[in-house]
């Protein structure tokens, strides 16, 4: 199959709106996880211009309701309609609840919610880490079950959104909870970045008859985002020595969207499923973590990996 290429002018400083200019997404319909915040509202506002009917899918629903009102007022009125529904990636019940009350098909599934660099050691209420937990097994279970609703699009879209912290870990599949080995804020956050990216390679081998395609992406190092809330001004000073990762240039809430957008709406990869995005253009493979400030790990596209992955998976949701 030939990769579509990307347009020249889409690059790091390109903005979701500029990527979603001229794409008309009238009778779509899209979900964005984590979506009372950061790139989840720029992603939200970028499909809900182009026409779409977005689902906010939020932990918080009275944050959820003010993010609909500001963009209500803001957006165009041929833009698509905003709701808001409550979904706690790391309570299970409340994603059953969410896929159990949707009706009808859904053409764009944006795996955007997430945190990061937990400092201390949390469990799930059923003892899973809470980042794997969420980062990964909740939209897991979230597209599993709507899988029903995408393929009835007939060309749906699942985005997942990963980190160039996959860096920091592949998926350890001898202790994905931290049980052995002592607990670190950055390679927990990177095996569950992995597992984004390793889910996208799974779900694209096992849904394409279904008609859907899934990719992943790193939307870049954005600043002004609740994903870091957890670190402190210490932690983030220390950040290089402790994970000997270089940060990328940074980027606005906006130009972080981009990605995104391109992967949700973009005619221009349209049909190209099962890969690694960063900076609205196909990320190429790096073979160690010094120093690196782009880049995919192979372990993180590896076929084995993600279908490892998926079977681990079913068992921990099951």
């Amino acid at each position: 199959m030939s990769v579509p290429q990307t347009p020249r002018t889409f690059g790091a400083s390109t903005t979701a709106a500029e990527v979603i200019g001229g794409v008309d997404l009238h009778g779509r319909r899209a979900v964005v996880t984590g979506a009372s915040s950061g790139i989840g509202v720029e992603t939200a506002r970028a499909l809900a211009a182009a026409g779409a009917d977005v689902t906010l899918a939020v932990r918080n629903t009275d944050a959820g309701a003010r993010v609909t009102a500001r963009l209500e007022a803001e957006l165009p009125t041929s833009s698509g309609t905003l709701t808001v529904a409550r979904l706690d990636l790391a309570d299970r019940s409340t994603v059953e609840a969410f896929v159990a009350a949707w009706d009808g098909p859904l053409h764009i599934l944006v795996n955007n919610a997430g945190v990061m660099a937990l400092p201390e050691l949390t469990r799930t209420p059923d003892g899973r880490e809470a980042q794997f937990a969420v980062n990964h097994l909740g939209h897991f279970t979230l597209a599993v079950g709507l899988r029903p609703a995408l393929a009835a699009a007939q060309g749906a879209r699942i985005v997942s959104v990963s980190s160039i912290g996959h860096l920091f870990s592949p998926v350890v599949f001898d202790d994905l909870d931290y049980r052995f080995r002592p607990y670190d804020p950055w390679t927990a956050y990177g095996q569950s970045k992995t597992a984004n990216v390793l889910f996208a390679v799974g779900a694209a081998e096992r849904w394409a008859d279904d008609g859907i395609t899934a990719n992943a992406l790193m939307p870049g190092n954005i600043a002004d985002t609740s994903l870091a809330r957890y670190m402190g001004a210490e932690q983030l000073a220390g950040f290089i020595d402790t994970t000997g990762l270089a940060l990328p240039p940074q980027k606005t809430v906006e130009q972080g969207a981009a990605t995104t957008a391109l992967l949700a709406a973009s005619p221009t990869v349209e049909g190209l499923t099962g890969r690694y995005f960063e900076d609205c253009a196909q990320a190429q493979t790096v073979t160690e973590r010094a120093g690196a400030i782009a880049g995919v790990a192979p372990y993180a596209l590896d076929r084995e990996n993600a279908t490892r992955l998926w079977a681990v998976s079913e068992a921990l949701v099951h």
